[in-house]
Formats: C-alpha cells, structure tokens, sequence
C-alpha cells in the first residue's frame, strides 16, 4: 500500500493516504476499547516513539527481547492506521496502543473506557523543527518549500495531523474524565528515572531496581537511534529517504533556536501566548 501522493480528510483534518484510508480513521473512531489498553496519545514529533519503547520495556520487566527483534509498529500500532486490526488479532497479552488523533475524534469510543491513556506532549517550537525535518525524508508527506512556508501550516493547523494547539488542549481539557497521565517530553529528557518510576505508578507495575536500571539503559536515544526496531531503517528508501536525515535525529531541547528567525520566534511567542492563555501548561523551552 504505497498511496504516497494520496491524503484523506477526516473532521477536517489531514491525513497521509499511505497508511489512512477512510475505513482505518472509521475504524479508530469506532474502537472497543478494553480496560487493559494503555494508549499512548501524541501530536507528531514529540516523543512517540520513545513512550512506545518505553512501555514495551516496563511491561517486559526490563528485558529488552521484545524490544530488539519487533518492529515499535508492530509492538504498539497506530489505531488510525490500516494495518491495526491485523496486529490487535494476534495480540497477545496487555494491549499497547498509539494514536496521533484529536481527543474529539476518539471521545466517543473512550467514553466510560478505564484503558489506560498517556499523552505526551512537547514544547511545540521543538515539535515544528522536528516535523519539518521529517516531511524532508517521508515521502508520504508534502514536501516543504522552506521552514518558513512550513511554520506558516504549523501554525495554522493546517499540517497533516491538524493543530498541535487543539491537539494538546483538546486531549488535557478531558483528562479528569480519563484514566489519563500527562508527562512531557522535557520531563522524560531531564529526569529519566523520576518519569519512569511515574509511569510505573500509574500502570500499577513496579519495577525491581535491575528492571528499572535495564528499562532506562534501553529507552536511552543513542540505544534508540541503534536500533532497527525504532529508528526507521527497515522503512524502504522510496518511502522514508533515509540520505535526506534520519528518523532519530538529535533528541534535545531547544533545537528550534538553530532554525528560528528573530521574527519567527517573536510571532510564535504571540500565536502561543493567545491560543494557550486559558490553559495551565508549561513547556521547558531550551
């Protein structure tokens, strides 16, 4: 299923048509969510695949088996993807689950559901940088002209996946109606062990401390960038160019300001300022 030139539209959203058809994204929306599912919940580029890691390595105890030789896709899949219903029937075990989509898109089929959801969230000049990179080398996504057209349709929301703002009130607005843990990807960066040992906590899964040692040896990102099973390159050329970057690529905080203009920064800090004035999130910025 290459469709790389294909998008669809949901809610009014875009979509890439390489892994979203209309029956995938109906699908998600209509999902019988069990009690035992985690969610992992994100806006694109702001630590997805490290939370996929991450669980897969609680739930393994530390052991990085799982890890090494199954693909993060194949481990914790895409529910708005087409190849979900597949995975989720020969899942075995607690189910790990990845979603990209809105919280008005998924309210419906949560409703009265107490799976398990964690959204991460990250400081969205972060978020634009790495995205921008990453429709360099997908090539199921629009190529962009310059940084500067694609902070335009980042800002308003007019990207694949839709606004980063809407994404991350409209999912933190609900989360006392969820079973709902929120960390950001800053958190996860600076204190590592502090943000596991949360996590453990909410799933209700302490680790011994070999098991969490283990666990934050393998979740580490060179450990990530080193493996086949995370970093993208089994991914075929003509679908992910690895020679035009790589998937995991720097794992810091604060790389918008090797991209960012003056004026960018300074429109950015307006645009956010109003969008996120009624909210009580913080973002760690450099």
């Amino acid at each position: 299923m290459a469709r790389l030139d294909i998008t669809e539209h949901c809610k009014d959203i875009a979509f890439p048509g390489h892994m979203h058809t209309q029956e995938s994204l109906q699908y998600a929306q209509k999902f019988k969510f069990e009690d035992t599912d985690t969610l992992i919940v994100t806006f694109p580029k702001s630590g997805t695949t490290w939370m996929q890691e991450t669980l897969t390595l609680i739930y393994s105890r530390g052991d990085p088996t799982l890890a090494q030789s199954v693909p993060n896709w194949a481990r914790s899949p895409w529910l708005e993807q087409f190849y979900c219903p597949d995975v989720l029937r020969v899942c075995k075990g607690p189910r790990i689950l990845t979603t990209h989509l809105p919280y008005h898109m998924l309210a419906s089929a949560l409703e009265g559901s107490k799976a398990k959801i964690i959204y991460v969230a990250r400081n969205p000049k972060d978020v634009a940088v790495s995205y921008y990179h990453f429709h360099k080398m997908a090539k199921f996504l629009p190529e962009p002209n310059s940084f500067e057209d694609f902070l335009d349709s980042f800002l308003d929301g007019t990207v694949h996946y839709g606004s980063w703002f809407d994404h991350v009130k409209g999912w933190t607005r609900c989360r006392n109606n969820l079973n709902f843990f929120y960390i950001t990807y800053e958190e996860m960066l600076q204190d590592t062990q502090c943000s596991l040992e949360r996590l453990c906590s909410f799933l209700q899964l302490p680790l011994l401390e070999e098991e969490l040692i283990s666990t934050q040896r393998h979740c580490s990102f060179n450990n990530m960038k080193q493996n086949n099973m995370v970093n993208y390159t089994l991914i075929p050329q003509e679908i992910m160019d690895h020679t035009k970057g790589q998937f995991m690529r720097k794992g810091k905080i604060g790389d918008w300001k090797n991209l960012f203009s003056k004026e960018q920064n300074h429109r950015f800090d307006d645009i956010f300022e109003e969008e996120m004035l009624n909210t009580d999130l913080t973002f760690v910025w450099e």
